[in-house]
């Protein structure tokens, strides 16, 4: 199968996992046993994570058996590629370079009036409180399936046709405009920006999937902890002022 072929049927596959998510997500609602002790947002939110989780196993499964036996696939730059060990090093600092450019794009948006806070995030923090299987999707699968289709589809195949700018930039708004969040268009673009760098520089897809998944987790870490961090701001505030008095 050609490598156009191959990408076409990933993207397919990418775009039938979330439309049949879905349907699949009522199902499961109907699905779950009845519990007291679950609210009818919870159940909701059970069946949504399961779903998500149901679908990206599937979809994960098929782009490993369409990409494995291809093993030119990911050939798109000239060059050698970067050793495993220095893609994975990258992959660590591409994740403290995604960091810093969403904190930026943060900032950029406070200063144009746009209220900071993803809806997303939100929910999907809420829905991983209630039914913690979606950290899995968030975590493991999103970083996958994401870059494969943003960065070796979008990303590559636009590249091999222009140039890296050019490329970059379609791909880093795909990317933003699929999160369906566009207020926040520059906070989705600047990490989107850099995972595509880290491909381009290490010529391994495996960077800015370290990178995603770092920057992904630790979001994760952050939201679920964040009455705590709040908590432990509070006290250290009180002790500032307890010892400066």
């Amino acid at each position: 199968m050609k490598n156009w072929k191959i990408s076409l049927a990933l993207l397919i596959t990418y775009i039938l996992m979330h439309v049949s998510s879905i349907f699949l997500s009522e199902g499961l609602f109907l699905y779950f046993p009845w519990d007291e002790q679950f609210t009818k947002q919870d159940m909701a939110y059970r069946a949504s994570s399961w779903t998500l989780f149901i679908v990206n196993l599937i979809a994960a499964i098929i782009f490993l058996v369409l990409i494995v036996p291809k093993k030119n696939f990911f050939q798109v730059f000239k060059g050698k590629k970067s050793s495993i060990g220095n893609s994975v090093l990258w992959g660590f600092i591409g994740f403290f370079l995604a960091l810093g450019g969403q904190m930026l794009a943060g900032a950029i948006e406070v200063a144009i009036g746009i209220e900071p806070g993803s809806d997303n995030t939100a929910i999907l923090s809420d829905i991983a409180k209630v039914s913690p299987i979606i950290i899995l999707s968030i975590v493991l699968f999103a970083p996958f399936l994401e870059e494969i289709i943003f960065r070796r589809v979008v990303f590559g195949g636009v590249y091999q046709k222009t140039n890296f700018w050019i490329a970059a930039i379609v791909s880093a708004l795909v990317f933003a405009a699929v999160h369906n969040e566009f207020e926040h268009l520059l906070i989705y673009m600047m990490p989107a920006f850099v995972f595509s760098y880290l491909y381009y520089r290490t010529k391994r897809i495996l960077t800015p999937m370290i990178a995603h998944l770092l920057m992904n987790g630790f979001v994760v870490v952050l939201n679920l902890n964040i009455e705590k961090i709040q908590q432990w701001q509070e006290d250290l505030k009180q002790a500032i002022i307890f010892f400066t008095h």
